[in-house]
């Protein structure tokens, strides 16, 4: 796992959006969870749709962002959007959502294989992110998933980026 730390401009993103307990109906890695069903629903838009999309920067490059809400510690349940980039939201169709994430600074995580399924979050937030001097802000993260990820089939031969933004921690100052 390749960990460093980047400051990233604002981020504008269009795209479809789940609220709940994704895993309430499969856990981990699966296309049968409300994360998979999300990002069929959305890939199925791409392909019927996707020339729709005014500004677009890649539609081969996706983003999940998840989002904590004030109920999430207590029930487990958060938002997941997914989503591409686009430069201006100039003529965004009315079935897609719009996401505009603030400019950061991000520890940024590049995972490959088998670190894909491991328990990342638990690491990042208990382990890696309190021994650099680093706490996560702003309640929520973001995946960025460009052609070196090859799908849930392929994970062996995936790679994919994690975004936390994060602030020094004051006892590291």
């Amino acid at each position: 796992m390749e960990i460093e730390i980047v400051t990233k401009d604002p981020l504008m993103l269009v795209g479809f959006s789940f609220f709940g307990d994704p895993f309430a109906a499969s856990g981990g890695w699966t296309e049968e969870n409300e994360i998979g069903r999300l990002w069929s629903r959305f890939g199925t838009y791409l392909e019927q749709h996707g020339g729709e999309i005014q500004h677009a920067k890649d539609l081969h490059v996706g983003y999940e962002v998840h989002i904590e809400h004030p109920d999430t510690p207590a029930k487990g349940h958060y938002e997941v959007f997914v989503g591409v980039e686009v430069s201006q939201l100039e003529d965004v169709p009315l079935t897609l959502l719009v996401k505009m994430l603030p400019p950061a600074q991000y520890a940024m995580l590049t995972l490959a294989g088998e670190q894909i399924t491991m328990d990342w979050s638990r690491k990042i937030y208990s382990e890696w992110l309190p021994a650099a001097g680093y706490q996560a802000v702003q309640g929520y993260m973001f995946e960025r998933y460009d052609e070196r990820f090859k799908g849930l089939e392929n994970l062996e031969e995936s790679v994919m980026e994690i975004y936390v933004p994060v602030q020094r921690s004051a006892d590291s100052d």
